[in-house]
């Protein structure tokens, strides 16, 4: 075999280590918001002197059983931020490409703090006595976290609104704007009437809509698979991908006549 086949042979197993890669990023970004859905609302309906409406759902890491939701909020931390890592690196030239990836760890990292930091009880949970008359510096802090992981995933709803408004994609854009505006306007109904479940439910919507974008950049980097496209001398497609993969072709087209 000779070098330039050699080359061009190793280069390809590399690209197609990297589109692995990606794609498995992705896979995580989208596992995490389903997970932590299912185990709020699990917990919600088993934990004994839970009550939705009374009680933030940080209150349950709280109690015998308060190692749930705090893996909980590690796991899923660690899962979007890989989610974020992984569309840094699918999303082509144009908006959100920077901006978008750094929200979305932000989020992540959020979710991992509130975890670090545990927040404090709340009247009448984990039991009936429980309340603390002053706020925690942790308390503080876990609020803190999940205040910055908030604002970070509704602004990068916006901003990936943004690019798919430029895409054209407009229903990708809709459905980003809708989610980011009720839950800003789900967090407004908690602040005036004092349930938390206004908050939860801006919560599933915005943590759904990260995994779904997340399902979306890993449809394209399916359909954009570089291997057929090396086979067949076309340079991928795949957004993302480095100008060396043209220039590598052009060199092969050059020695193959």
């Amino acid at each position: 075999m000779s070098t330039p086949t050699r080359t061009i042979t190793r280069f390809a197993a590399t690209v197609l280590d990297r589109s692995r890669g990606v794609r498995l990023l992705l896979c995580c970004g989208a596992v995490a918001g389903p997970l932590f859905v299912a185990t709020v609302l699990i917990q919600a309906a088993t934990r004994e002197g839970f009550d939705p409406a009374r009680h933030p759902l940080s209150a349950l890491s709280q109690g015998d059983l308060g190692w749930i939701q705090t893996t909980s909020f590690i796991v899923t931390g660690l899962l979007a931020t890989a989610g974020a890592v992984g569309a840094r690196r699918a999303l082509g030239v144009g908006y959100a490409r920077t901006w978008g990836p750094r929200l979305l760890a932000v989020y992540g990292l959020a979710l991992v703090a509130a975890a670090a930091f545990v927040t404090d009880p709340v009247a009448g949970f984990p039991s009936a006595s429980s309340g603390a008359l002053t706020p925690s510096w942790q308390g503080q802090l876990h609020n803190a976290a999940a205040l910055v992981g908030g604002l970070a995933l509704d602004t990068a709803g916006f901003v990936f609104a943004r690019r798919f408004l430029h895409r054209g994609q407009h229903t990708w854009a809709a459905y980003s704007l809708t989610c980011v505006v009720a839950d800003l306007a789900a967090g407004g109904a908690a602040a005036l009437t004092g349930d938390f479940r206004w908050l939860l439910l801006g919560g599933v919507l915005t943590w759904t809509w990260a995994s779904a974008l997340s399902l979306e950049l890993l449809r394209h980097a399916w359909s954009d698979d570089p291997a057929p496209a090396i086979t067949s001398r076309r340079a991928p497609d795949f957004p993302g991908w480095p100008d060396r993969v043209h220039t590598t072709m052009r060199f092969k087209r050059r020695n193959s006549g």
